[in-house]
This record gives structure tokens, C-alpha cells and sequence, in this order.
């Protein structure tokens, strides 16, 4: 199943991302196999730097650290997919301001939910960031009447156990970005979080 045949986005309808920018993963995906979804916030502004492009791209980079330090050392996106994670972003195009509104969390809600929908063997799932908790809350909440993730600073709340029927949520941090650079204390709670889900996802 190639993911980037499923999932379009028909008339670019938000203002605040750069629609030249739209990428979804490329290649070939064994959706079967996949038991942990990981889901970031946005791609990033230039595609060379997308986890699936080729060569050594920036936000691959700092998630194979992030499994690193959980534990799972990998050297490559096909690594992560081996190990039964398939990693995607919850807005589908490169923002173009520090935060994403809530018109275009809305818009593209549609396109993550038809992307999810795509994986039937889901046993967690690793939310990075505030765009992924609020718009799988939100996908939740339309399937079963309520959300998942309380509202609340992250770090208050991801100790908790929270689950959508028999899977596992775990609300965290993207390992994916510059910002991960900055904010470097982050990382080790990303690879605690990351270890733990990995742990479940593989039984």
C-alpha cells in the first residue's frame, strides 16, 4: 500500500502552511505489519528534510536519536518500520507561523483520520506534540463521543495511562525538529515516553 495514493488533500484549504510543501509518506507500507503509529506535528519546510526522503534528512536525524535512547538503536526509516512503526506528520503541509490554527488542525483532522484508518493492527500510539494530541482527540471524539487526552501542559498529564478501547496513548513531545536542538531536556522525556510505548507495541 502506498500511503501517498490514499491520502490527497483536495483545494488546500488553510492559510497559515505552505501548499507547495504538502508530503505524506512515499513509499511502499506493509500496513499489517505496523503495531505503533507515531504521529508529529508538521513536515518540515524543506522536503529534503522529511523522514522518508533520502540520504541523511534533519528530522530523521533526531527521531533515530530519540530510539536510540529508548533503547532501539536504528540507523534508518526502514529500521523503524521493521521494528512496526510507521511515523507520520498530523498536519500534512509545512507551517508557516510558530502555531497552527485551529482552522487548519480542522482541515487536516479529515486527512489523519483516513490515514489512521489505513492501519488495522494499531496497539498504541505516540502523540508529538500539541497538533497530534488536540487532532486525535478530536477524531476520537467524533468515533466514540469523548477524547482520550485531557486537556493540560504535557508534562503533567503523560504520566498517565490513557487508552482508545484497547490501545495505548501516550501524549509526549516530537522528536522531530530544531526546536528538539533548544529544548534538549525534552529529549530524554521523548525516549522514557518512546521506550515504554515500544515496549507495549512490541509484546
Amino acid at each position: 500500500m502506498k500511503i501517498s495514493d490514499k491520502i490527497k488533500c483536495g483545494g488546500y484549504p488553510c492559510a497559515d502552511i505552505n501548499k507547495g510543501g504538502f508530503t505524506v509518506p512515499p513509499l511502499e507500507i506493509d500496513a499489517a505489519r505496523i503495531k505503533l503509529l507515531m504521529i508529529t506535528e508538521a513536515p518540515p519546510p524543506d522536503k529534503a528534510d522529511y523522514f522518508y526522503a533520502p540520504g541523511n534528512p534533519f528530522y530523521l536525524q533526531t527521531t533515530l536519536q530519540a530510539f536510540k535512547e529508548a533503547g532501539a538503536p536504528a540507523s534508518s526509516i526502514q529500521d523503524i518500520l521493521d521494528m512496526g512503526v510507521y511515523v507520520t506528520t498530523a498536519i500534512k503541509c509545512p507551517k508557516t507561523a510558530l502555531t497552527i490554527s485551529t482552522a487548519t488542525m480542522n482541515n487536516c483532522t479529515a486527512l489523519l483520520e483516513k490515514e489512521v484508518a489505513l492501519f488495522t493492527n494499531i496497539k498504541v500510539f505516540f502523540l508529538g506534540g500539541d497538533a497530534a494530541i488536540k487532532m486525535m482527540n478530536g477524531i476520537w471524539k467524533k468515533q466514540s463521543g469523548k477524547r482520550v487526552i485531557p486537556a493540560g501542559a504535557t508534562y503533567k498529564i503523560r504520566k498517565e495511562a490513557y487508552y482508545h478501547g484497547d490501545v495505548r496513548v501516550f501524549p509526549s513531545y516530537t522528536p522531530a525538529g530544531k526546536n528538539i536542538l533548544i529544548e534538549k531536556g525534552k529529549m530524554g522525556v521523548i525516549a522514557e515516553d518512546l521506550r515504554e510505548a515500544l515496549k507495549l507495541a512490541c509484546k
